[in-house]
């Protein structure tokens, strides 16, 4: 009996550590096909002439082109195999198409208007100026928080910069002096310095609008605040100093109730006011966003 015990332990200790060894030598022979991948990868890569991204394909031959547009296929190519994208295929198991799986969003861009993808710091403003001068202009900066963790629950989608980067941009040079409209965003802790701002810019406050941020059920949308919490945002109203260039005044209320929409994406009714205030006017937005481009502006941003 104690034979026949001893035995049947000895064969159970056999069949739990077969599959174990056997598991072992299957990761084995993975990671040495993985290596041999990676390795004839890496030499497809090599043999590969990196692609002219400065080539002028128009003076190329009709045969020069497919010779070059082949050549980008096979970094193309290559790109998918490293990242793991040639083992997609274009149906799944089920025969469904991967098309059909995602959600994609779809985005049209106003046929009117303009579109400027750039970073304001080395955006060539003069350039702007000569082509064209504004009589509204509108900012939402990407203002720089007072500390590195600033509230609770707050994740900032954008970049943010310096006051300096901000107060060099030269506004004055983009309208005519002694006329135009300048309308800026501004935090709570950032009010005195846009005021001072606009002083330096030759601009004096003469109105300023609040947007109340609301809920899909019209309720008081609060957020977080360092003291209070916050529930709208501010929008100062300047005019360059001394115009004399007429408006539609009494055009709105300087309070927006809409609903809250995405991160630092502003009313519809901010737009609405402005083109009542200056009808048929030219209208410049900078620090615009893709969901805030709008026909016969010209929107200037780096998030588009």
């Amino acid at each position: 009996q104690k034979k026949s015990k001893t035995s049947t332990d000895a064969s159970r200790k056999l069949k739990t550590t077969a599959p174990t060894a056997a598991s072992a030598k299957g990761k084995e022979e993975d990671l040495t096909q993985s290596v041999a991948l990676s390795e004839t990868r890496l030499s497809a890569s090599a043999e590969l002439e990196p692609v002219d991204l400065d080539a002028d394909l128009t003076k190329l031959d009709l045969a020069a082109c497919r010779v070059e547009l082949e050549h980008v296929q096979r970094h193309i190519a290559l790109l998918e195999q490293e990242l793991g994208l040639d083992a997609i295929s274009s149906l799944t198991k089920n025969g469904e198409k991967l098309d059909d799986l995602y959600e994609i969003e779809s985005f049209e861009v106003p046929k009117h208007c303009v579109p400027i993808r750039t970073d304001v710091r080395s955006f060539d403003w003069k350039k702007l100026a000569s082509a064209a001068q504004f009589d509204v202009i509108t900012m939402d900066p990407p203002w720089q928080l007072a500390s590195a963790t600033p509230t609770r629950g707050v994740a900032l989608g954008y970049s943010q910069l310096p006051n300096r980067d901000i107060q060099d941009i030269p506004i004055p040079l983009l309208q005519q002096e002694g006329a135009g409209f300048l309308f800026i965003w501004v935090i709570n802790s950032r009010y005195a310095f846009a005021l001072e701002m606009m002083e330096n810019w030759g601009y004096e406050l003469v109105d300023d609008i609040a947007w109340v941020k609301s809920t899909v059920n019209r309720r008081l949308a609060k957020g977080h605040g360092y003291y209070l919490q916050h529930a709208k945002e501010t929008c100062l109203v300047g005019r360059r100093k001394g115009s004399t260039a007429v408006v539609h005044g009494d055009i709105g209320s300087d309070v927006i109730f809409a609903q809250r929409r995405g991160q630092s994406q502003k009313p519809e009714e901010i737009y609405h006011l402005v083109e009542k205030l200056v009808p048929n006017g030219r209208y410049l937005e900078i620090f615009s966003r893709r969901n805030n481009l709008r026909n016969y502006w010209v929107s200037i941003g780096m998030e588009l």
